[in-house]
């Protein structure tokens, strides 16, 4: 597969987002296949934000780990991401204001600054003076031309974006891609081959856009949400196109509101869904014990970002798996389940809605940051609007002579008749106290002991029929494998490169991914992994919360386990070198490595105004006095490359243990 991956990097506002989107699209419509991934930070301006494009002519599952070209928008972004391009790559600037210090690049890599006033004289003539964003159009220019993408897509996609403001905005952006353009060509060499373009587009589209528009899809005719991200797109998507869709879309004053009116509309009779990040789902806790216990159909979408409390509002995460699991008090009958990818998303939203109606539960899907807000380009086919709508056993009509309606009748499936609102002769009570056939409360006056047994028997028997609808996991790659991996979500991407990598390499990898949790296949599982000769947990969390979870299914311990927890996804080959180390009986290091040591060191110059300053130097140096061997770092001024300062961070803690500035001349 011939593939490039292109990093965008800059501050919050500079629009290296609409730069990353049009990237895609035209490589979309070129027939070739993305993943992007976008790191960034919960403010509207300033910070740095990270935008890395994998570009294949074959489907991509993952952002990778490599970087082939990089767009800089500013100087901070050439300090951190210039030594990541590797050896035939190249870094892309606007020299009038930045430079790239020769010492910060890779052996091998191209560095091309582009004098933009000089090479816009002439369209500045014409459209007068360029606003600082219009870099962005040029340096997409110069990588269009240095990946050989060409302009004729780039140009369609831009008069489609600009078209609304007008012809002369449209030629505006199109010169400046061309001078982009044509300024590489002479200036630079490419970084790939030739492509052999596809005949088939393809949408370039989120996890949270899918799970929309399979909502839609599905019937949904409510959607209830309190802005918080990355669950918040949902909404964004829902209110776009209420109008066309004939959704009830209501922005509620907190999440308490959220899924008590979703389920409001699920005993109205109509299929509703709410969505919300792992905060929000802490206060719908309760009430989706409520729906259970009532016997409402609601789905909820819980969107997973860095914890506990605020945590990282804008980093991806798998941490939540055990208070989805554990959610309300008591237990009743709910389905939840992971989607692995955006094709996927879509499609598990469209059966939750036919599991939610046709079992009378709630059903929890639970994504994460990275697969709700990173872009992907999917198959048309993925998204069949022709889909399968199963209501289950609702009660259309019932005569007199049929005798009383019985809401919640004990029957051998655990499925009462359902019965919507206005539906002559079914009139009953929907309440959170539990109750008997015919919806009478035993928790007070009629408490009855046989009672309650017979209707919680009943409700959990439907988790018996559930479980056996829901299709079971099973392993893919090999059969005879030296290592198996586990993981759930949206890490099935990585996982599933990596083990290609492993395989590749000699080491026989397989991996199993648990998509439905509960409930659970524990009988397939445990035959599955009970024949594993090395099972290693790969899950983006600090405890490994799967492992324990089918543990406790299960008895199946897992032998070794990986862990990402810095906010950031996994990568490939990240996997591979820890399950080679594991297989080699090697202890994993918690020290700060080199690199760590650098960003660390960064951090501390950003946060304490020290930006005119960057690290040249990195040793590592015995405790002498600090209780720990510490890193020593020498800084120098950005750009005169005098002595600017020197700290030491400890490599067991990550402690800063001095910083000194040096005294001037």
């Amino acid at each position: 597969m011939q593939e490039v991956t292109i990093g965008i990097a800059g501050a919050a506002g500079d629009g290296l987002d609409k730069s990353g989107d049009t990237l895609a699209k035209i490589c979309g419509r070129l027939g070739l296949h993305v993943y992007a991934y976008n790191s960034y930070q919960s403010i509207i301006r300033g910070g740095h934000i990270w935008l890395k494009l994998r570009i294949g002519n074959e489907k991509v599952y993952n952002h990778g780990d490599k970087l082939t070209g990089l767009i800089a928008l500013n100087q901070d972004s050439i300090e951190r991401h210039a030594s990541e391009v590797e050896e035939g790559g190249v870094i892309v600037f606007n020299s009038d204001k930045l430079k790239c210090d020769p010492s910060l690049v890779r052996k091998g890599v191209q560095i091309l600054p582009v004098p933009l006033k000089e090479i816009t004289a002439e369209i500045e003539k014409v459209h007068g003076a360029l606003a600082p964003i219009m870099q962005n159009t040029v340096a997409l220019g110069v990588m269009l031309k240095l990946t050989n993408l060409g302009t004729e897509k780039g140009n369609a996609v831009l008069a489609e974006t600009f078209g609304h403001k007008g012809e002369k905005v449209v030629e505006l952006n199109t010169s400046l891609l061309k001078a982009g353009y044509d300024y590489a060509g002479a200036k630079a060499k490419a970084v790939t081959g030739e492509w052999k373009f596809g005949n088939k587009q393809h949408p370039f589209t989120t996890g949270n856009e899918a799970i929309a528009l399979a909502a839609y899809a599905a019937g949904c005719k409510f959607y209830s949400a309190y802005p918080m991200t990355p669950a918040s797109t949902i909404l964004h998507w829902m209110s776009a196109h209420s109008q066309k869709t004939g959704i009830v879309v209501k922005q509620c004053e907190d999440e308490l509101s959220v899924i008590n009116m979703a389920i409001g509309a699920g005993i109205g009779g109509v299929r509703s869904m709410c969505a919300t990040a792992g905060g929000g789902f802490a206060l719908m806790t309760e009430a989706m014990g409520m729906a259970g216990i009532m016997e409402i159909p609601v789905v909820c979408v819980e969107v997973q970002r860095g914890g506990p409390s605020t945590g990282l509002p804008t980093k991806t995460e798998q941490a939540d798996l055990f208070q989805v699991y554990g959610a309300s008090q008591g237990e009743y009958p709910r389905l939840i389940v992971a989607p692995r990818d955006v094709a996927d998303a879509y499609q598990t939203t469209i059966d939750s809605f036919n599991y939610a109606d046709r079992f009378q539960l709630p059903v929890t899907i639970m994504s994460d940051l990275l697969l709700s807000e990173h872009h992907e380009t999917v198959d048309k086919e993925a998204f069949n609007p022709d889909v399968k709508i199963d209501r289950g056993e609702i009660v259309k009509e019932w005569p007199e002579n049929k005798g009383k309606y019985k809401r919640f009748a004990f029957t051998e499936s655990g499925i009462s008749p359902r019965a919507l609102p206005g539906t002559a002769n079914t009139l009953y009570v929907s309440a959170t106290d539990d109750h008997d056939e015919e919806s009478i409360l035993i928790s007070d006056m009629f408490t009855s002991p046989p009672i309650r047994r017979k209707i919680m028997e009943k409700r959990m028997r439907k988790m018996e029929n559930l479980l056996k609808a829901l299709p079971a996991p099973t392993l893919e790659g090999g059969k005879d494998a030296d290592v198996t991996l586990l993981c759930w979500g949206s890490t099935y991407g990585v996982v599933r490169e990596a083990v290609e990598l492993l395989n590749a390499q000699g080491v026989k990898a397989n991996y199993l991914c648990i998509k439905y949790i509960v409930p659970f296949h524990a009988k397939e599982v445990t035959e599955l992994l009970s024949k594993a000769k090395k099972k290693i947990s790969v899950e983006v969390n600090f405890t490994s919360q799967m492992a324990r979870y089918v543990r406790q299914e299960t008895g199946v311990a897992m032998d070794a386990h990986i862990n990402r927890y810095d906010g950031e996804p996994l990568e490939p080959m990240e996997i591979v070198e820890k399950v080679k180390e594991l297989l080699g009986n090697k202890t994993r290091s918690l020290d700060v490595s080199e690199a760590e040591a650098k960003e660390m060191a960064y951090h501390y110059l950003r946060t304490h105004s020290l930006e005119k300053l960057r690290p040249i130097k990195i040793l590592k140096e015995s405790p002498n006095g600090f209780g720990e061997p510490t890193w020593n770092i020498e800084m120098a001024e950005r750009v005169s490359g005098k002595k600017g300062a020197a700290m030491k961070i400890g490599v067991k803690t990550g402690a800063v243990h001095h910083f000194e500035k040096a005294q001037a001349e």
